[in-house]
């Protein structure tokens, strides 16, 4: 199974540097990964690196704590897709919904969908704060929103995604929105269980790669020296025509 187009691959570290986003776009079109997850710092650099392949730009607004307010999310999120961001990811704000102030979670995720138009939304509802009851709400609340994916997990909370869990929000959501799962996912083995628990994309900041992975490359490298070869003797064979 190639898991590549599964995976958003990530760099939030608030130390992440220019190099740092180089290397990972590098390396996102190196192995077709969906998509790259960075800060909205680096969207421009991104669709610089980017340009004329198929590798998504996805940015974070209101993250990691989601307890930035509504017009700053909306602010955010307007400048990544200005500067090139394919999809946005905002994180659900979990104090209004401990709180139970459900209104304002519904009303913060729809005035950042209706501010990036048709552009993807995916909300993070950061499940390690959550129980289960608060999941299934969290996840409703994102149905009524029209959210395209429901994500699990920042990385930057107590704990990333689990398999208890995804399956939660695959039972509430069913087909009405994709599920994302990131944090604590670093090998092709358990990224394969999530995707099979209902997962639609993973995202990670390690490198994941198919078993196959060394043989494709190889292959690839002896394909990239078959066509060098042929092209240097069609080279030469017009010399000796003309």
């Amino acid at each position: 199974m190639d898991i590549s187009a599964y995976i958003d691959y990530s760099l939030l570290k608030a130390t992440s540097s220019e190099r740092d986003v180089i290397n990972l776009c590098h390396e996102a079109k190196l192995n077709n990964f969906y998509a790259v997850c960075i800060n909205t710092a680096y969207v421009a650099l991104a669709k610089q690196l980017l340009e004329n392949t198929p590798v998504k730009i996805a940015s974070v607004v209101g993250f990691p704590l989601g307890a930035t307010s509504t017009p700053a999310k909306v602010y955010d999120a307007n400048k990544a897709v200005e500067d090139g961001a394919d999809e946005i990811e905002m994180v659900m704000n979990l104090g209004f919904l401990k709180s139970k102030n459900f209104v304002s979670v519904l009303k913060d995720i729809i005035d950042v969908k209706m501010a990036i138009n048709n552009t993807p939304l995916k909300v993070i509802i950061e499940i390690s704060e959550l129980n289960k009851n608060e999941i299934i709400k969290a996840c409703n609340i994102c149905l009524d929103a029209h959210v395209d994916i429901i994500k699990t997990s920042t990385g930057f909370s107590k704990n990333g995604a689990t398999l208890t869990a995804t399956k939660i929000i695959k039972k509430t959501v069913k087909d009405q929105a994709k599920i994302m799962v990131s944090g604590g996912i670093e090998d092709f083995d358990t990224a394969v269980k999530y995707l099979e628990a209902g997962a639609d994309r993973i995202g990670t900041s390690t490198n994941i790669k198919s078993p196959n992975a060394p043989l494709q490359v190889r292959n690839a490298k002896i394909y990239k020296k078959y066509l060098e070869n042929n092209q240097k003797e069609t080279v030469e064979i017009k010399q000796t025509i003309y």
